[in-house]
């Protein structure tokens, strides 16, 4: 099959010559099949790539050709096409084939669309072959099993610039030697409903540079786990939160518990519980108050190994806690496995109890099936007094979200304590 070598020159020599009347690439992504040969073996997914390239060569025409620029990555160079819709229309057909293809392996494929701009010369064919490689990059997922279509324009432009100044900030900050404040951690109370105490605080990463201003997480933790940032960066989350553990206890608060959210990334890291317990002898964090948070989806990837690490840490003393339980990756009976305390409601159930019939409402069931399972419950985005009394009614064992305090700063948090237990 036609290399990158060749695609290379052969945009070079028609951009060059100026004799196309339109040229565009589609980039096919392929790369989640590799995750293919953990489960059936090396030659199993070479098989694979080797079908979807017979498949996809039956499309090539005269002003349509098929490029293998890297093992787990097609594209075509399209030219003297009429217009955009064609181009879509095409990508639904590379749909409909590798679809077929790979309908019982449901893995995540990326097709991205570049139009060469008449006006560019060779030198810019280099560029060409990023924006294809990003394009096409762009929506594949670990955890999604679509298949996704993204152009390359000035706004994937504009995210793409966003996204590395990110991976930049976020660099500086994995730094052994950075000393500064972009990141940094505010902490929700979650209350116990039951007896009205505080058990803990959630710790939330916080990014704010001079240059980008405040960051979300749902923005910079993807791009941390996509750049292995997350390694050092965690840590130092980590490290953070121990600090306030550490400042709740000089001021009296040693029951107080303080929940970290950690990324599967994190979590399969060889060395990641034995970093855990050095972190906690060195800076003496009680086990028992550290409970682990990790989002429900990362038992798609290895269930096996992540439920012995999270029995280990158990083991250890610390708490784990299930986010975003029953909004796409729950399984009963995976769920009665999981060696884990705290499922917690994920908002979109919360939220439910605002317009739902109450009596026909699930979030009542799901905190029974927590219960059952033997695993207690923690509600959160509780914004209202309905949904508070509908929590209590039903028996759910703890609450977080604005109705009682929106995140809050190191000092503002033990001020929350002082004043509740005033109270």
């Amino acid at each position: 099959m036609y290399n990158r070598e060749y695609l290379v020159s052969l945009l070079k020599k028609d951009l060059a010559l100026k004799k196309r009347s339109k040229m565009a690439l589609i980039g096919i992504d392929l790369s989640m099949i590799q995750l293919l040969a953990a489960n059936y073996g090396f030659m199993y997914s070479q098989n694979l790539i080797k079908k979807a390239a017979e498949a996809l060569s039956r499309h090539c025409t005269d002003n349509r050709l098929l490029f293998q620029p890297r093992e787990n990555r097609f594209v075509f160079y399209l030219f003297d096409y009429k217009d955009k819709n064609e181009l879509v229309d095409f990508c639904d057909v590379i749909i409909e084939t590798l679809g077929s293809l790979f309908v019982t392996d449901r893995i995540s494929v990326g097709i991205g669309i570049v139009e060469v701009d008449q006006n560019q010369n060779e030198e810019d064919v280099e560029s060409l072959m990023t924006r294809i490689l990003i394009a096409s990059e762009r929506y594949v997922s670990l955890f999604g099993k679509d298949f996704e279509i993204c152009f390359y324009d000035e706004e994937l432009e504009a995210l793409v610039n966003r996204e590395r100044e990110i991976m930049e900030a976020l660099g500086t900050i994995a730094a052994d030697d950075y000393a500064g404040n972009d990141l940094f951690l505010q902490y929700q109370p979650i209350i116990n409903l039951k007896t009205g105490s505080i058990f803990g605080f959630e710790a939330l990463a916080r990014l704010k540079t001079e240059k980008l201003g405040p960051v979300p997480p749902l923005e910079f933790i993807p791009i941390a786990e996509k750049t292995k940032l997350i390694h050092p960066v965690g840590e130092k989350v980590i490290i953070k939160a121990f600090r306030f553990l550490n400042k709740l206890n000089e001021h009296g608060y040693d029951e107080i518990k303080v929940t970290i959210n950690i990324s599967v990334i994190q979590l399969l890291q060889p060395d990641f519980t034995s970093r855990m317990y050095e972190l906690m002898n060195d800076m003496q964090i009680n086990p028992e108050n550290v409970c682990i948070e990790i989002t429900e989806s990362v038992f798609t990837s290895d269930f096996d190994s992540i439920n012995s690490i999270l029995e280990e840490l158990r083991e250890a003393g610390l708490q784990i806690a299930i986010d975003d339980f029953g909004t796409g990756y729950s399984s009963l009976a995976r769920e009665n496995e999981l060696k884990v305390d705290y499922m917690k409601i994920d908002k979109y159930f919360v939220d439910k109890l605002l317009v739902a019939n109450l009596n026909k409402a699930i979030t009542s069931d799901i905190i029974s099936i927590s219960h059952k399972l033997g695993q207690r419950t923690i509600a959160e985005g509780v914004e209202h007094h309905i949904q508070l009394q509908y929590l209590k009614e039903h028996g759910c064992d703890k609450i977080q979200g604005y109705l009682i305090s929106r995140p809050l700063d190191e000092e503002d948090a033990i001020g929350f304590l002082q004043k509740h237990k005033q109270l």
